[in-house]
């Protein structure tokens, strides 16, 4: 007799709502609860497809409180299903620790393929992507200096979230401690009506954004390597 899943971790899409799949759509249906890291974002999402399943909150202010009640809920025979704002549960989202949580209690997870904001920014750059790191979101504060030296260093191309308030900054950080003249790629929007994505050296990418008056939407910072031509 095969293993019930007991945890799906159910990427959703971050922008357009065609790219929700036909098989999550189905897994939010069937599960006896969805977690999630908004209940306020995701109803929206669940009453666009018809899903009407039990919704709870999931988010990291909660996820070390809550794991422990639904692993045991898991072992009665309970099954969930794991999502976020946007993108997959746990990529610079809620859901590592559950997820580490199910494996260690020997139950069944089962992770969908699906959307993630970084796979399409690296794309969209143009820079080597045989060889990269995703770094998640950059220190806000303690740290960040010390990220970019180090990051001035890299010979392969590094992906970073950042905040559309912070952007700006993090090119001029750029500029001082790695070069003006280093290649790259800031996406936002993705996938979205006004998607955007300007390539080229820092200062020249930096000089863009500076001269509007707001910078709007998730953003996706793509630095190239020290040796991309």
């Amino acid at each position: 007799m095969s293993q019930v899943t007991s945890l799906y971790i159910v990427p959703t899409p971050i922008g357009n709502l065609e790219d929700m799949t036909f098989r999550a759509v189905e897994i939010l249906k069937s599960v006896d609860c969805i977690l999630a890291e908004d209940t306020r974002t995701s109803g929206k999402l669940l009453k666009h497809f018809g899903i009407s399943n039990k919704l709870v909150s999931h988010h990291k202010f909660n996820e070390f409180k809550t794991t422990d009640q639904l692993i045991e809920k898991m072992k009665e025979g309970q099954t969930f299903a794991l999502i976020s704002d946007a993108g997959t549960p746990g990529i610079s989202d809620p859901g590592f620790i559950l997820n580490k949580a199910v494996l260690a209690s020997n139950l069944k997870l089962e992770v969908l393929p699906g959307a993630t904001a970084f796979v399409p920014a690296l794309l969209k750059s143009g820079f080597l992507n045989d060889q990269f790191l995703f770094e998640g979101f950059l220190p806000h504060k303690k740290g960040r200096q010390t990220k970019f030296k180090k990051i001035a260093d890299y010979d392969f191309t590094s992906i970073h979230y950042e905040s559309p308030h912070r952007i700006v900054k993090a090119l001029e950080q750029i500029i001082e401690f790695i070069s003006p003249d280093r290649k790259v790629s800031v996406s936002r929007e993705l996938s979205k009506l006004f998607e955007e994505t300007i390539t080229g050296p820092a200062i020249e990418v930096c000089e863009n954004l500076k001269s509007r008056d707001k910078v709007k939407g998730e953003i996706v910072l793509v630095i190239a390597g020290k040796n991309e031509k």
